[in-house]
């Protein structure tokens, strides 16, 4: 009895659901995820998520990736969706395929950008916490207590070790999850970015520096120089993509009877002509020009350079590429006619007004629970210098808290400009790199680089947040 009645209520509540959204003949496919049922319409004109707010045991609703997306909680969903689906004809579709009758409804630029949310919401909880405790073993480091202390200092590398090991093999994350995404079966993805970080190859920083010999082989006629893609995450997305659509491809043509042995030797096989012939160095290519590009901005255009710097420079953390910035760091401070880091600063306030962003978004939904669960440590993460969560997992999937984090960045390094604010060192950012901000800054706002430093990152911040309100209203009155 209890069970039947369980089912007649999840009914009740597919009906309301359905009528809400103008029956069922509006409905063209459903999924849920851990917490949500996600419904794709054919119209989406007149539908109020507020009326979501009504429905039995929902805990609000909202749209995201061209989809509605209902909140009931982990669970609960699960049995709300087999009712649902069920009701309305939407059963058996796999995940990839509702995506991508979702992604018929959107530009080629917003179906890009949601698939590249897609495939880091599967591998975020991993990010998230790699993030969390890189800025945990940043503040660690700067504590003499820690280091003259055995233990601690033993648990401190343990919590260094711990914190690299996402960020370590993250292509191959990507590809997993991208080769997920796309309808492939995931373990050729894994195998796909095994073979990017291959130790055979070698190291990209390494080969960027100058600092290892490189093995060139031939083929059809062309030099390819055997490096590896630590950092390639736009190449390793794309990977994924190919690996996907290759397998499905093979499973489709190949005989049954020899299917298990040569459809994934083939897939395998094939996609990695692509990564070393075109995909990798195309990659490497727009990826390089990006971020030397930027560098030349701040060096020779002054106050717009470092506004167009700060403003974008979270876009190369997309791509992965970022950690090249190092390398330029260290030149910086080696240099006698320079010897500090102008960069630091600018790229911690890019992150800060990502921080914001997220906290603006968290203010929009501040009676969703969900919604602070995952804002509130992404926001966290910022503090430390760790902007990935907040990119991922908020910000880059409804697309207006990016934009309002980025001109955030922008009006903040246009401070870090005026007030001349630079750093003695770099590897660390926000509040952990307070311990490596210059003391003293040569700018229009007085010589306390570590109160320029605060103030610039406080900008940062508070435009991210408003501004990201803001779009957000504008963007629920034109929804």
């Amino acid at each position: 009895m209890a069970d039947q009645s369980k089912q007649e209520r999840y009914l009740a509540i597919t009906k309301r659901i359905v009528e809400l959204v103008g029956g069922k003949e509006n409905i063209q496919a459903s999924m849920h995820c851990a917490t949500r049922l996600c419904v794709v319409l054919k119209d989406y004109d007149g539908i109020n998520t507020d009326d979501f707010d009504n429905v039995d045991m929902a805990k609000g609703a909202f749209f995201a990736g061209n989809q509605l997306q209902i909140i009931f909680g982990a669970g609960l969903v699960n049995e709300i969706y087999e009712v649902f689906a069920d009701y309305t004809g939407t059963a058996g579709k796999s995940m990839a395929e509702v995506k991508e009758v979702a992604a018929q409804k959107m530009n080629p630029v917003q179906a890009v950008i949601k698939s590249l949310s897609d495939v880091f919401i599967e591998i975020m909880p991993g990010i998230l916490a790699a993030a969390l405790l890189s800025g945990l073993t940043g503040v660690l480091s700067q504590w003499d207590v820690v280091e003259s202390n055995a233990t601690l200092a033993g648990i401190n590398r343990l919590v260094s070790l711990a914190s690299s090991g996402v960020f370590s093999i993250l292509p191959l994350a990507v590809t997993y999850s991208a080769c997920k995404r796309y309808g492939g079966r995931p373990i050729l993805g894994l195998v796909m970015g095994a073979i990017m970080l291959s130790n055979s190859l070698a190291d990209a920083y390494a080969a960027a520096q100058g600092t290892v010999d490189v093995e060139t082989i031939s083929l059809f006629g062309f030099n390819v120089e055997l490096v590896g893609f630590q950092g390639g995450i736009i190449i390793a997305l794309m990977m994924g993509f190919v690996v996907a659509k290759l397998d499905k491809f093979f499973e489709k043509v190949i005989p049954d009877v020899v299917k298990l042995l040569f459809s994934p030797m083939c897939t395998v096989l094939i996609s990695t002509f692509p990564l070393f012939l075109v995909i990798g160095p195309i990659g490497r290519a727009l990826s390089n020009g990006l971020t030397y590009g930027l560098l030349w901005l701040t060096q020779n255009v002054g106050l717009l350079g470092y506004m167009i710097f700060a403003g974008v420079q979270q876009l190369i953390v997309i791509t992965g590429l970022h950690h090249m910035f190092g390398a330029v760091e260290a030149t910086l401070l080696a240099d006698p006619a320079i010897g500090n880091d102008f960069l630091n600063p600018l790229m911690s306030v890019a992150l800060m007004g990502q921080g914001g962003a997220v906290l603006g978004y968290m203010v929009l939904h501040i009676k969703s629970a969900k919604t602070k669960e995952l804002c509130i440590p992404s926001f966290i993460s910022t503090l430390f210098g760790i902007s990935e969560p907040a990119i991922f997992g908020v910000n880059l999937r409804w697309k207006f808290p990016l934009v309002a984090g980025c001109i955030g960045g922008a009006v903040a390094g246009a401070y870090v400009f005026l007030s001349g604010v630079t750093a003695l060192g770099f590897g660390t950012t926000a509040l952990p790199g307070l311990a490596i901000c210059d003391p003293v800054s040569n700018g229009i706002f007085g010589s306390n680089g570590y109160v320029n430093y605060i103030i610039a990152h406080v900008i940062a911040l508070g435009i991210g947040l408003v501004l990201t309100v803001v779009f957000g209203k504008v963007t629920e009155r034109k929804a």
